[in-house]
């Protein structure tokens, strides 16, 4: 499932970061990674979302976010 669709307060674990190879290895330097698990700290499905990932917090937009894949843990 993408990432714009986890609700807040949930841990998940990425799957897969499907878009090109400059944004991937953007991501990838934000420790967003397939196999890395992160949490939604928030998500109110318009907008910003908010993930804690590696004691860092990120803010990804909406458009990225729905090509983040993830999967409950």
């Amino acid at each position: 499932m993408p990432l714009n669709i986890v609700r807040a307060g949930t841990t998940v674990r990425i799957v897969a970061v499907e878009t090109g190879y400059g944004l991937k290895n953007r991501l990838a330097a934000m420790g967003l990674l397939a196999n890395v698990q992160i949490r939604v700290v928030r998500n109110d499905r318009a907008g910003q979302i908010v993930i804690h990932v590696k004691n860092s917090k990120v803010i990804l937009g909406r458009g990225i976010s729905h090509k983040v894949f993830v999967c409950m843990v």
